[in-house]
C-alpha cells in the first residue's frame, strides 16, 4: 500500500520562554505535535489547573489546533484535559495554556517543566453560514441521540441479520 503525502501547513511560533521547546512530531504520520509543560506542578486527587507551554502560534486563516491529552498519561496517571479538545483559533496570539485534570482518586501527579503533557493537532475548519429554518430535512438517525447506537451486542446482531440477509439473496 502507498501512503500520499501529508498535507502541510505553514504555522509561525513564537517562544514566550525560550527555554521550552518547539512542538515536534514523535513518529512520521502522527497526527498530533507534542507540547511541553513550562513550569514544574503538582495537581492533587481531583484537581484541576491552567498550566502554560511557553509558546504561542499563527495559524491561517481556515485552520484551527486541538489540544488533546496524551493517552500514556492519561492511562498511567490519569492526567487529562478538562475541554478535551482544547481550541486554538486562527486569530489568537497569545500562550497555549491547557487546564489538566487529574482524575486519579488517590495520587497526586507530579510534572517536571519540559515533560510533554498534550498534543497540537491541526486541522482545517469551516465556517458555518446558519440557515434558519422552520423544520430540519429528514435523515435516517432522526433525533436519535445519545445511548442511540446500542452496544457491541446489537451491533453483532446487526451484522448477523445483515450477513444472513445477503445469504438468503
Amino acid at each position: 500500500m502507498t501512503s500520499a503525502s501529508p498535507e502541510r501547513v505553514r504555522v509561525g511560533l513564537t517562544r514566550l520562554d525560550p527555554g521550552m521547546p518547539v512542538p515536534r512530531y514523535a513518529h512520521p504520520g502522527d497526527a498530533g505535535a507534542d507540547l511541553a509543560i513550562a513550569e514544574d506542578c503538582e495537581l492533587a486527587p481531583g484537581e484541576r489547573r491552567l498550566v502554560g507551554t511557553g509558546i504561542a502560534i499563527a495559524l491561517p486563516d481556515g485552520w484551527a489546533g486541538f489540544v488533546h491529552p496524551r493517552s500514556g498519561l492519561a492511562a498511567r496517571s490519569g492526567l487529562t484535559i478538562v475541554n478535551a479538545p482544547g481550541t486554538v483559533d486562527a486569530g489568537y496570539r497569545g500562550e497555549i495554556r491547557i487546564c489538566l485534570l487529574n482524575t486519579d482518586a488517590d495520587r497526586p501527579v507530579r510534572l517536571a517543566r519540559g515533560d510533554l503533557i498534550a498534543q497540537l493537532v491541526v486541522q482545517r475548519v469551516a465556517q458555518a453560514d446558519f440557515e434558519l429554518l422552520d423544520r430540519l430535512p429528514e435523515s435516517s438517525r432522526g433525533d436519535r441521540g445519545h445511548g442511540s447506537t446500542g452496544g457491541v451486542t446489537e451491533w453483532a446482531a446487526t451484522t448477523a441479520a445483515r450477513t444472513t440477509t445477503e445469504v438468503n439473496q
